[in-house]
């Protein structure tokens, strides 16, 4: 188990060192110059001199990408170009509202997700898996900016059930942050839950067929039994594989559900660092975003070996 963990750590941290040059690169090769969106399109040249030479842009490529490291690796995330704040203070009042609906999407998707698969797979065949379908397809084929227009005009305009926009810190009041995340949290999780119902319905199906499903009905165990203790269990590892590659598609669909929703979170921030060429922003968030893929990953892997052994066995080989 820990040749396994090593293995994957390193590979984590490779990963990391490609990513931020990849990034570091990038950002450099974005149209425009930082020096004249920081002082202006009417700077005279000598202004523009300093500014490249306050930021460190007149210095070679190697130097500067030994400076972005440095400073990175002791949290030192530079200043925005555009309002001249620390970038830190801008992740740490930005990032809170975007993984607590980051998480709360995730938490109704896997739910709703499981439970609509195990529905299907018991009701082949009849009305709740043509329901559960129906859900599934919705899901995936109507964009959540739409969905999330709809929800605002006949919940929170006609109706009232949820507030339309707005954000409460969960720190002051968790109730009134859950009740205004629930919305956009819904909208951000639909596409998610259909795809886990969707494989886990396919795993179910394949599972209830095996060998050892047979051997525990022969036994005299219930269906209902088997299918929560054996069934269930055995299509987690496909519910963990689809959560870890579609945990992305929430942070990038937090982009527009936070613009929709007026929510002050991370893809709020990472959309308008875009439109306003605030590069060393766009830096940080894209860098930070990277991090936290390779984390996830990595947690995944490790969730990997903790449900089926044989992994975690043929990775140490």
């Amino acid at each position: 188990m820990g040749r396994y963990l090593l293995t994957r750590l390193w590979h984590s941290v490779v990963t990391v060192v490609i990513s931020s040059i990849v990034v570091f690169v990038g950002v450099r090769l974005l149209p425009g110059d930082p020096a004249v969106s920081l002082a202006g399109e009417e700077a005279t040249p000598e202004r523009l001199a300093a500014v490249r030479a306050e930021l460190g842009l007149d210095r070679p490529v190697w130097v500067q990408y030994g400076k972005f490291v440095w400073q990175y690796l002791h949290g030192d995330f530079g200043r925005s170009l555009r309002t001249d704040t620390p970038i830190g203070h801008l992740i740490a009042t930005t990032l809170p509202v975007t993984l607590w609906l980051a998480a709360y999407a995730l938490l109704v998707a896997v739910v709703v997700g499981l439970a609509l698969g195990v529905l299907a797979e018991r009701f082949r065949g009849r009305w709740p898996e043509w329901g559960a379908n129906m859900v599934a397809m919705v899901g995936l084929s109507v964009p959540s900016f739409w969905l999330g227009l709809l929800a605002i005009l006949f919940l929170s305009v006609q109706h009232h059930v949820f507030p339309a926009s707005g954000y409460v810190p969960m720190t002051e009041n968790p109730v009134d942050a859950l009740y205004h995340l629930t919305l956009p949290a819904v909208i951000l999780a639909l596409a998610l839950a259909a795809v886990v119902m969707r494989q886990t319905r396919a795993s179910m199906i394949e599972t209830m067929q095996s060998d050892f499903i047979r051997t525990a009905r022969a036994k005299g165990l219930g269906r209902a039994r088997v299918l929560l203790r054996y069934g269930v269990r055995n299509s987690l590892i496909v519910v963990v594989t689809i959560v870890g590659l579609q945990l992305g598609g929430l942070i990038s669909g937090a982009v527009v559900t936070e613009s929709i929703f007026g929510l002050p979170g991370f893809g709020k921030l990472t959309l308008n660092s875009v439109f306003t060429r605030d590069y060393p922003v766009i830096e940080a968030v894209v860098l930070l975003i990277t991090v936290g893929y390779v984390v996830i990953n990595l947690a995944v892997d490790v969730l990997y070996s903790v449900l089926n052994p044989r992994i975690r066995v043929a990775g140490a080989a």
